[in-house]
């Protein structure tokens, strides 16, 4: 009896053993699962956000890329200056008198400030780089030289006088005048350089003379009343009010900076550029040839004149009967280029041949 009690206790003990056993196994099994599941979650998690992170990242890239394409495709303007060290600071053909004042190559802002006094719309400011140094006239083209060359004084009778400036000459008299001088003294010239008129962008160049002042002395005017003088200006040109309506000698005013004298009053003078609106984006050596659009109006107008194709071009400086707020360096006039009447006037530039 006692070993059946014996071998039943033993029986009893194996079941119990084998029934924790497999307990303990299950128990092992749903924590393996949930371990399992844990990290399968974290494994998605973990992918989710590294797919997040390379979007991201690509969608960066892309952006950068499109911004990095409109920067390259937007065109490159390059500020080549050349100094021209090898030109002398001055040019003379003593023949004529005619004398010329480099201007070396650089940059400025071409147009007026809004606050300036006497401003008009357009005269938007924009800069603008001449890259190349040339020459302008100390003075203005005078009777005698007009006359030496081309055999003829245009002059006003009330105002003639030799070492007055020209007057009473188109646009094209005084392009004309410029391809005779090249003809007659082309072995005298700068290699690579032509006489021509400035272009508008030279003209206030060398007007200016570093100066952004509304005058070229380093002042502004002060007034624009038409009754009472403005002692700025009457440092620097021949206007209504110290003129006594005549044209006077060249050379009897202050010079600006750079020695030159009556880019301000005695006479107007022409510019090579036609007429045109200005763009405030930056230039590099400007020249308008051709105006971008022309008005039914001044269609008309050039037809009932007889000059269907000809366009208006730039005066600069003012005469001595204009107002004072044409005087400033950055005044602009729209002139019919066959306009010839007494107070148009010129002077000469030796520029780099394009």
């Amino acid at each position: 009896m006692k070993k059946f009690l014996f071998v039943l206790l033993i029986l009893a003990t194996i079941i119990s053993t084998g029934c924790c056993s497999r307990k303990e196994s299950k128990s092992n099994l749903e924590v393996k699962s949930n371990a399992d599941i844990n990290s399968s979650e974290d494994a998605k998690s973990s992918k989710k956000n590294k797919l997040n992170e390379e979007a991201k990242s690509n969608k960066e890239t892309n952006s950068n890329s499109i911004t990095k394409s409109k920067e390259e495709s937007k065109p490159k303007v390059e500020k080549k200056i050349i100094i021209d060290d090898k030109l002398e600071k001055t040019f003379t053909i003593k023949e004529i008198n005619l004398e010329m004042v480099k201007c070396p190559a650089g940059s400025f802002m071409m147009g007026s400030p809004k606050e300036e006094l006497g401003r008009d719309y357009g005269e938007k400011q924009h800069l603008v780089t001449i890259t190349r140094s040339f020459y302008i006239g100390k003075y203005e083209i005078t009777q005698e030289q007009y006359k030496s060359i081309t055999g003829y004084n245009p002059s006003w009778f009330d105002y003639i006088g030799p070492n007055k400036p020209v007057n009473k000459v188109t646009w094209k008299n005084s392009k004309d005048f410029c391809d005779k001088l090249n003809q007659k003294y082309s072995s005298l010239l700068p290699k690579g350089y032509r006489f021509d008129l400035p272009t508008e962008a030279q003209w206030e160049y060398a007007c200016r003379a570093g100066t952004k002042t509304s005058l070229n002395n380093g002042k502004n005017i002060t007034t624009l009343e038409s009754d009472k003088n403005c002692i700025n200006l009457d440092e620097v040109a021949w206007y209504y009010k110290n003129a006594s309506n005549t044209l006077h000698i060249v050379g009897q005013k202050k010079p600006n900076a750079w020695g030159i004298y009556d880019m301000h009053g005695n006479v107007a003078e022409w510019c090579r550029d036609v007429y045109d609106d200005y763009s405030d984006e930056e230039a590099i050596d400007p020249i308008v040839t051709k105006k971008k659009k022309v008005s039914s109006f001044e269609k008309s107008k050039l037809y009932k004149l007889g000059h269907s194709s000809l366009p208006n071009y730039v005066s600069r400086g003012g005469a001595y009967n204009y107002g004072i707020k044409d005087f400033r360096s950055a005044a602009r006039e729209s002139i019919d280029g066959n306009a010839n009447l007494f107070m148009y006037g010129f002077r000469v530039a030796l520029v780099p041949i394009e």
